[in-house]
């Protein structure tokens, strides 16, 4: 076996899910050889993970010898979750009323949201929403390379909870640390993105996984910019899965080195390849991957034409007004309608039925 590889194992009840006694037992047999578990909460079943580095049989004979335990499955991968044939393979992501991967799953909205002016986001809100979007994204913070530049404001996210209330359409943000993490979960949002800086901030991570655990929050991980090998991202995302949460989504969003007349260099084509290796959905940004708005709708038909499972686009109503990103690379409502439009002829040609 590879040095790189572990066996992951994965133990799996004969009903959805432990009693808490029988999850105690369990624990209490695993904890003998510093290994723990970790339950990860699917739609229909939980199934428990094991953790550690101790693959004891006498440990495994036990665990198996319980009337209660169906199976116990390895997987000789380096993701003992995201693994393709792990048994998360059946997993599905809900996020309001779309199972992600059974229709093009589109988000869509402005960049950053401006306190100042929020009647533009909120308008900007119902147009994705006409335009056929599944989902609101909203800045409430942002990363920034230079410290001088506006950095989101706290105050920003009742304007995006406002923006749900008004459409009954979830909403996703970026989060960089704790303080915006906490915010965010009491504000319920319903996806949590992970910017390209964050990528790899592996407390950042385990530390969402774990306050996420439990819960219908989904992940949207973008790749590192300077992210080379697709491993590194499946990695990445195994650390908010062990954390408790299986409700990761993988964004391609382009990486450097940068195209000459492209913000970055686009890498729409990986889907088929981070697909061999893992089940989860990819979720495909166009908008940072070209940065400018003419180039957005075909890096979008080419990235469902490799068989993404949706995309995140930045969307204003009048992109001129915008802060952030949008004056230069947000679609206008109209666009994006016929994009979507575009999007699903795709789908239906190239996904199998």
């Amino acid at each position: 076996m590879d040095s790189n590889r572990t066996e992951g194992n994965m133990i799996i009840p004969k009903e959805p899910k432990l009693t808490e006694e029988q999850l105690k037992e369990i624990k209490d047999i695993v904890n003998e050889y510093n290994c723990k578990i970790q339950p990860i909460e699917g739609i229909h079943r939980t199934i428990y993970a094991l953790l550690g580095e101790e693959r004891e049989q006498v440990m495994i004979n036990r665990i198996l010898g319980l009337d209660y335990i169906d199976r116990f499955d390895a997987i000789d991968s380096p993701y003992k979750l995201m693994d393709i044939h792990s048994e998360l393979t059946h997993h599905q992501i809900k996020v309001g009323n779309s199972i992600v991967g059974t229709e093009p799953f589109i988000i869509a909205g402005q960049c950053t949201i401006d306190p100042n002016n929020p009647n533009y986001f909120l308008e900007t809100a119902h147009a994705v929403k006409e335009a056929g979007a599944k989902a609101i994204r909203g800045g409430v913070w942002k990363p920034r390379t230079m410290p001088y530049s506006y950095q989101g404001d706290d105050s920003a996210i009742k304007i995006l909870v406002e923006a749900r209330e008004q459409t009954g359409l979830p909403i996703d943000t970026e989060v960089m640390d704790e303080h915006q993490l906490e915010v965010a979960m009491d504000a319920k949002v319903d996806i949590l993105q992970i910017g390209t800086r964050n990528a790899l901030n592996y407390s950042l991570l385990k530390k969402i996984g774990e306050k996420t655990a439990g819960t219908q929050t989904a992940v949207l991980l973008k790749r590192s910019r300077a992210m080379g090998p697709i491993n590194e991202l499946i990695a990445a995302a195994e650390y908010i899965a062990a954390g408790g949460n299986p409700n990761v989504m993988l964004c391609p969003r382009g990486t450097i080195p940068q195209v000459d007349g492209y913000r970055n260099n686009p890498d729409e084509s990986i889907t088929p390849l981070v697909k061999e290796k893992t089940w989860a959905p990819v979720i495909v940004d166009p908008s940072h991957s070209v940065g400018r708005a003419k180039y957005v709708c075909a890096a979008s038909m080419a990235a469902m034409a490799y068989g993404a499972d949706g995309l995140i686009i930045e969307t204003h109503v009048d992109p001129k007004y915008g802060i952030g990103d949008d004056p230069k690379q947000a679609l206008k409502p109209d666009e994006l309608k016929t994009l979507i439009n575009n999007v699903n002829l795709i789908w239906g040609l190239t996904k199998k039925k």
